[in-house]
């Protein structure tokens, strides 16, 4: 597996000095930032778009920047975010009315590709469009809101893709988003995950460099052990 990557998720930073949260957690040890991006459409909640991430660009953040769009249609969004200074575009797979097409486009953009399963969503959908997938997030919420509690059904779903990404020999990461915590992260890590999405876990933590530091010292003693089988 991939070096472990910790994502911390703007939703739960604090709006009113974004870029200076951005620039601590980052100093803190993160690896890149997570934009949730939802429409009021998909989701029921509405949050942020591509003017945020050209902000946090201008503002002088270097670091990949994750977005995960939870919105439909996708088009211009994709678009949008490529210019604003997106690293990776991730869509739901039962958003995207011509999946292949979505990923393909995002990669004529420069970005690097997600493909997102909310939990009743099946991973049948992979079959026909590995090859284009750099990112595979499961969700461990359904989305639309922040701060709710990880679904243990999440795990079986991550051992399966896990299992999925090492037979198809491709070099793509498997992404956990939803109730990440310091007290699951082992569990989550041990079922195959490499890069993990925390929101309160982090920016609720008095301390963002040792949230993250416990995250990561937990996700070491399961690569000692090695994942499960």
């Amino acid at each position: 597996m991939q070096p472990a990557l910790i994502c911390p998720s703007i939703l739960s930073a604090d709006f009113a000095r974004l870029g200076e949260e951005v620039d601590n957690v980052l100093a803190a040890g993160a690896d890149m930032i997570h934009f949730d991006v939802m429409d009021n459409h998909y989701v029921p909640n509405l949050t942020i778009g591509p003017l945020v991430c050209t902000a946090l660009r201008k503002h002088g953040v270097t670091a990949p920047i994750d977005v995960h769009l939870m919105a439909q249609p996708l088009e211009r969004l994709i678009e949008d975010f490529a210019d604003a200074g997106a690293s990776i575009i991730s869509v739901h797979a039962d958003a995207s009315t011509h999946l292949d097409r979505t990923l393909s486009r995002i990669r004529e953009r420069g970005c690097k590709t997600g493909v997102v399963f909310n939990p009743a969503t099946p991973l049948e959908y992979l079959r026909y469009v590995m090859p284009k997938v750099d990112l595979i997030l499961l969700m461990s919420v359904n989305p639309g809101f922040g701060g709710q509690t990880f679904l243990d059904s999440a795990l079986q779903k991550l051992r399966d893709t896990r299992r999925l990404i090492d037979n198809s020999g491709l070099d793509i990461r498997l992404q956990i988003d939803g109730g990440v915590r310091v007290d699951n992260i082992e569990r989550i890590a041990a079922a195959g995950a490499d890069t993990f999405v925390a929101g309160s876990a982090i920016f609720g933590s008095k301390d963002y460099a040792q949230a993250i530091a416990q995250m990561r010292a937990s996700i070491a003693a399961v690569s000692a052990a090695g994942p499960e089988q």
